[in-house]
């Protein structure tokens, strides 16, 4: 393997490459944007320094490949009022500085020591095992198609214990749908996506067929590595040229076709999909998950009556849902590095690493400020 991925970070193969983009770029003669759905892929071209590399040759926008930055305000205000309740609480870091209405999962643990940061779903599962005195602890559920078959199969093996004292709060959230409203807003206007890798190596490269046929653009789904991230570019801008439009599969030892269907069987066991709040797109129908009726006893949701939760927006003008749709970069809000920074983020986009804000501020701060 670690043969395979030197290849995929060779320089010499790397400059060939991005030579060829310059070239096909400047002969299509005309400015191209390209959206890279995966938070992942926003990271990994800025760290790589492609971004600024290939500015003049291409445009890179953000989309909403951040679950954590898509979460609504109604649910991050849930999961900190379950956070400030008598359970013990688990989630993923990167939630722990997401703002709320005036407080945070982090600022909860500070105040009650209940807050646990997990790594895995399992282990949410171990602690409800531990508490014999059936002490109720809640997995905050946050991610795409790819967190989902992992947390379904906890709840399956605590259905099976009948360990009722674990509770899900589901702000599970599914791309396909979402990425459809993306495509159909008449301000979105852009000549490619390179699509997220760990998403379709669940889903398979069949399932975004839908990009051509409806949105009338050519896709690719690719890796992380540089080679990755350059090929995905030069597949695009061959089909722009060519005027072809096309779903190509460029992460072949990752992606199949059809996916994962175990991942997507123990997934539809568990949850079921439902409409849901998006941040910066609003309602997308089916755009979510739920738990089914035969696992609502395992639905933290409840645990939260809806008017003890506020659903308060981020300052006016923190730009996170224009930045989710690609219709602004990080440097076009006011409050970018101003005001907003991984110390005192405004909005979500500056809290996760997946999120624009935080890779433009590691990444691009100077340049989005004096640019």
């Amino acid at each position: 393997m670690k043969g395979v991925l030197t290849r995929f970070s060779d320089p010499d193969l790397g400059r060939s490459v991005l030579a060829e983009i310059q070239g096909k770029a400047e002969a299509i003669g005309r400015p191209l944007t390209f959206m890279e759905v995966c938070g992942t892929h926003t990271a990994a071209y800025s760290f790589t320094g492609l971004r600024d590399v290939l500015d003049d040759a291409v445009r890179l926008r953000s989309g909403p490949g951040c679950p954590v930055c898509v979460t609504p305000p109604g649910d991050i205000d849930r999961m900190i009022a379950l956070a400030g309740g008598d359970h013990i609480t688990c989630t993923f870091g990167d939630m722990m500085d997401v703002p709320g209405s005036g407080s945070s999962l982090r600022k909860e643990r500070a105040r009650s020591g209940r807050v646990r940061i997990i790594y895995s779903p399992d282990e949410a599962l171990q602690l409800a095992r531990g508490h014999h005195d059936g002490e109720t602890v809640v997995l905050l559920s946050v991610g795409f198609e790819t967190t989902a078959p992992a947390v379904s199969s906890v709840l399956r093996r605590a259905a099976a214990e009948d360990r009722t004292n674990l509770r899900v709060f589901s702000a599970q959230r599914l791309l396909l749908p979402a990425l459809r409203v993306l495509l159909c807003d008449p301000e979105v206007n852009l000549d490619g996506l390179i699509l997220p890798g760990h998403v379709a190596a669940v889903l398979g490269r069949a399932a975004f067929e839908f990009v051509g046929a409806e949105a009338g653009i050519p896709a690719v789904v690719t890796g992380f590595e540089v080679i990755d991230l350059l090929c995905a570019l030069d597949c695009l801008l061959d089909m722009v040229g060519r005027g072809e439009v096309a779903v190509k599969n460029r992460y072949g030892r990752a992606v199949r076709e059809m996916g994962n269907p175990a991942a997507r069987g123990v997934t539809s066991r568990v949850f079921e999909q439902c409409d849901v709040q998006w941040r910066g797109l609003g309602t997308v129908r089916g755009g979510g998950l739920r738990l089914r009726e035969e696992f609502a006893a395992f639905d933290a949701a409840p645990l939260v009556p809806d008017d003890e939760v506020g659903d308060a927006d981020p300052p006016e003008q923190c730009r996170c849902g224009d930045i989710l749709r690609g219709q602004a970069e990080p440097g076009d809000c006011r409050l970018f590095a101003r005001i907003c920074n991984p110390l005192r983020p405004s909005g979500p986009c500056m809290v996760s690493r997946e999120g624009a804000c935080s890779t433009y501020y590691r990444h691009h701060r100077e340049e989005s400020l004096h640019g």
